[in-house]
């Protein structure tokens, strides 16, 4: 799995079907309602719903370029690359998309808006790339003065929408930061979705046996632990063992066949890095 994860197809892919959702999200349902999203495509639409000029889609291209410019020197090439795709098919999708969703009321279109460009961005943030725009200027400043990446972006946004005020009816203004609530929610939902792991801590009379079990039928590593009954005052080894959701009832199972008499705490949700699990992206 993580040769694919780290492998070009696979990663055009997350970008091409992230982008495409993201764009569908901006283009049908937030450019008929005059809504803006956050980051990069926010100001081109601000422009855009400002100006006139040009299209949503060019604008969002043009802001991009003086940024890559700016990442060339520092990221990595890899990130570099990826993120100029995830970026040129944003521009490329909503300039192109001819469809519009007909949703008349604006809450039920600030929540589709904000689900779908949330889920589009989550999923290619599941890449080793990114959609461009603040997230290069974000990791910049990251490497550079160490700022956190997400303040970073609520600091754009912030003076987005602050800004925004002045060219827009306040109730868009709430509309878009409805979406950009929104869509911040389910991208952490989607970002989240795939890494999550649970770690178990097995104590047991047999842990050597539930161990064995573990390596061999679950093709999982595991640790000892070394701690002390409070009770007996016996020194004990626990197992500790991380899986996914679809491995817990295996494990489980496994656990209580081998010592029906055993106490398994299970810590959910747990993020997991390193190997076997979730890549780690690199800037």
């Amino acid at each position: 799995m993580r040769d694919i994860t780290y492998s070009v197809p696979w990663n055009v892919g997350l970008i091409t079907f992230g982008t495409a959702l993201f764009a569908f999200g901006i283009k049908s349902i937030a450019v008929p309602h005059e809504f803006i999203s956050g980051g990069i495509s926010g100001l081109g639409l601000l422009i855009y719903y400002f100006s006139g000029w040009l299209s949503p889609g060019q604008w969002i291209l043009f802001l991009n370029l003086p940024i890559f410019v700016l990442g060339w020197f520092f990221v990595s090439r890899r990130f570099f690359m990826y993120s100029l795709y995830g970026a040129v098919m944003v521009s490329f999708f909503v300039e192109f998309i001819p469809w519009t969703l007909p949703i008349h009321d604006s809450w039920l279109a600030a929540l589709a808006a904000g689900s779908v460009y949330g889920a589009g961005v989550g999923i290619t943030f599941r890449s080793l790339g990114s959609t461009g725009g603040t997230d290069i200027v974000a990791v910049v400043l990251n490497q550079k003065y160490n700022l956190r990446i997400g303040s970073v972006n609520f600091a754009f946004n912030l003076a987005l929408f602050a800004a925004s005020m002045m060219f827009m009816e306040m109730d868009r203004v709430l509309y878009s930061l409805a979406t950009v609530y929104i869509s911040a929610q389910v991208m952490e939902y989607f970002i989240g979705m795939f890494s999550q792991r649970k770690m178990v801590l097995i104590i047991s009379e047999r842990p050597e046996d539930i161990a064995a079990a573990v390596l061999k039928d679950l093709h999982r590593g595991a640790t000892y632990l070394y701690g002390r009954g409070a009770y007996s005052g016996k020194r004990k080894r626990i197992l500790m063992v991380v899986v996914n959701n679809m491995q817990l009832k295996r494990l489980e199972e496994k656990v209580y066949t081998i010592d029906p008499c055993a106490f398994t705490i299970v810590e959910n949700p747990l993020n997991v890095l390193g190997h076997n699990f979730s890549k780690r992206k690199v800037y």
